[in-house]
């Protein structure tokens, strides 16, 4: 039952910072096509900032909860199964959200550079950027579905 809760939770907390991956490239192509009116740039602004922090907090709560999957069982025998032991999936799996990652912090120091007065890529570029996340995603999910190996 524990083992079923956590990786729910974990799971909901991917989702959630999944979100904040798709929509802060986004803000940035408003950003970008918005540059002549300052009043949108400040809204747009003050949402990608918040959406920054949020996704920064949901980042770390599903990593707390995919750390106790992981390796839980180490601290938790009776309770957590050992569900990645002698499998290289979760190598693979791991390294993709490590990418995820640098793909998330990389949009948000396009954002501090914007605030900063700085141009951003044009809004063909970061619609391009945009799409780069949904495939590093679809191996996330196929590495956890198929644990090919």
């Amino acid at each position: 039952m524990a083992y079923l809760l956590i990786k729910t939770l974990h799971l909901l907390f991917a989702i959630a910072w999944m979100v904040t991956v798709f929509y802060l490239p986004r803000i940035l192509v408003n950003m970008a096509e918005t540059t002549n009116e300052p009043a949108v740039q400040a809204r747009l602004q003050l949402m990608a900032r918040r959406l920054y922090k949020f996704g920064h907090s949901m980042f770390g709560i599903a990593f707390l909860f995919g750390l106790i999957l992981w390796q839980g069982w180490r601290v938790f025998p009776a309770t957590l199964p050992n569900v990645t032991g002698g499998m290289h999936w979760i190598d693979a799996k791991l390294t993709l959200v490590a990418l995820l990652l640098v793909y998330f912090i990389g949009c948000g120091r396009l954002l501090k550079r914007a605030a900063a007065g700085h141009p951003l890529p044009s809004s063909r570029a970061l619609r391009w950027i945009n799409e780069l996340p949904v495939l590093v995603l679809l191996g996330v999910i196929y590495l956890v579905l198929a644990k090919p190996f």
